[in-house]
């Protein structure tokens, strides 16, 4: 890291990259009175609605942010899958920005990758494992909280009493806040005494992030600084159903509606207070760009199956134990019922996916692969509800073993799929309002970012700047 050598850049931006937020809810929320501060925000910006252009399978959150940070469309990136943002060596913006003299701080962004030395600090999303955060004094908060995030379905995953309170050591030099000492303690007595709720545990983590934010970009003032956060994101994929429960044949239980029938209604209040906190952060110099990459629908396509079910194992060692996989390798689990497995070689890779490929529940292929040279990528694929007594085994095989041994449901079905339009609001110190009705491209993302900054938009960059 290296001090600014040009501080020519009296302007300053921050990108709040709040994961697939909702277009048509927003507006409908904002309207009943339910986000003032997303309203304020709202009346203070330039609007707009982003167009991802792409359709499935290439509509992914890992996918839409890599294009706005990199302004090269899909086509040209070509990263696919999380976890995988190391593999585009295009220069992303906050690299651009760091060779022009002005300092970044780069807070949990989707897919990230940078060029070394950064001016500043860069923490990347927590399902990585190819990329880390540039500086080991973030390594406690990045590690801790990425095995929250990767294992939050599964109750058994270890964390002793020990692991929070050496987090909240690390957290109590580096901003924590006491709005979210309270807001910790209020939900772990919501915990205990209603046995539910443990899922609202992720609108802690968000307070939790926008205190670490906070710390830094007072201490080091970035020029451009990102905070991505997913919590909403990931309580529409799986509350939908229950927010719009008409819209949806297969019907929640009345236990399921008490506890999620506002669950997505309180993710867009929880970040409608965060958005108060940035509010007051910025100064007469910075511009906020509030966007969302892309958005989500109710998801129908399973529902004459019962909705879509996932499954996912207790412990990943186990499924390649029981598959007879012996070669070395190190196994990463990423969002939802998904995981890398990576191999020393590519023979052992191969293997590996022929013995994972054989497995069968009850007489049915099971596995979702893809391998990439030596590593393998995929997850349980049946969607569908299974039995209690459902058999794991092995095809051309008598070995066989309870799969829920192995594996567990995720509880919720998930019931909210994506939608290639997105939010994109700039609010500029002059606070200018004005609504732009025709869709623009994420490729026009990074080259305002630039513009606002004073800062030459590259050859590679095609998109637009939009201020």
């Amino acid at each position: 890291m290296h001090s600014a050598t040009n501080q020519k850049g009296k302007n300053s931006v921050i990108s709040l990259e709040f994961n697939e937020l909702c277009p048509s809810l927003m507006e409908r929320f904002i309207k009943e009175g339910k986000l003032p501060n997303f309203q304020r925000l709202y009346e203070q910006s330039e609007v707009y609605t982003t167009d991802a252009e792409e359709k499935p399978p290439f509509l992914e959150p890992w996918i839409q942010w890599v294009t706005v940070h990199s302004g090269l469309p899909y086509s040209e990136h070509q990263v696919f899958r999380l976890d995988e943002g190391h593999n585009l060596n295009s220069k992303r913006i906050w690299d651009i920005v760091s060779e022009a003299g002005l300092k970044v701080w780069v807070c949990g962004s989707m897919n990230a990758n940078y060029n070394s030395p950064l001016n500043g600090y860069i923490m990347p999303d927590f399902w990585s494992t190819k990329v880390t955060p540039n500086s080991a004094e973030l390594l406690p908060y990045f590690r801790f909280v990425q095995k929250q995030v990767q294992e939050h379905t599964n109750d058994s995953a270890p964390f002793s009493r020990g692991d929070y309170l050496r987090f909240l050591g690390f957290m109590n030099s580096h901003g924590l806040s006491l709005d979210t000492i309270a807001a910790i303690i209020q939900q772990l007595i919501r915990e205990k005494i209603t046995k539910r709720y443990r899922w609202q545990r992720a609108t802690i983590a968000d307070k939790l992030q926008l205190d670490l934010f906070r710390s830094y970009y007072q201490k080091f003032k970035p020029h451009f600084s990102t905070f991505f956060i997913n919590s909403t994101a990931h309580f529409q994929h799986m509350y939908w159903r229950n927010f719009e429960q008409d819209k949806f044949p297969v019907k929640p239980s009345e236990k399921e509606q008490l506890e999620y029938e506002k669950a997505i209604l309180l993710g867009y209040q929880q970040m409608d207070k965060l958005i108060a906190s940035f509010l007051t952060l910025v100064d007469s110099h910075t511009t906020l760009m509030f966007s969302t990459a892309l958005s989500q629908q109710p998801c129908l396509t399973y529902e004459n199956s019962g909705g879509k079910r996932l499954y996912r194992p207790r412990k990943f060692e186990n499924v390649l134990e029981f598959a007879e996989v012996n070669s070395k390798y190190v196994c990463s689990p990423v969002m939802a019922e998904e995981f890398y497995i990576r191999f020393e070689n590519e023979q052992d890779a191969t293997e590996a996916e022929q013995k994972l490929l054989a497995l069968q529940v009850n007489q049915r292929p099971m596995m979702r692969l893809k391998r990439n040279g030596k590593d393998v990528f995929g997850g349980c694929g049946i969607f569908d509800q299974l039995s209690n007594d459902a058999i794991l085994s092995i095809a051309n095989s008598e070995k066989s073993i309870p799969f829920f041994k192995i594996f567990y449901q995720i509880e919720d079905i998930k019931s909210g799929m994506h939608h290639p339009d997105g939010i994109l609001w700039i609010r500029k110190p002059s606070c200018q309002h004005s609504i732009h009705k025709d869709k623009v491209s994420l490729l026009s993302i990074a080259p305002s970012i630039l513009e606002l900054l004073d800062i030459p938009k590259p050859d590679f960059m095609r998109g637009t700047a939009l201020v």
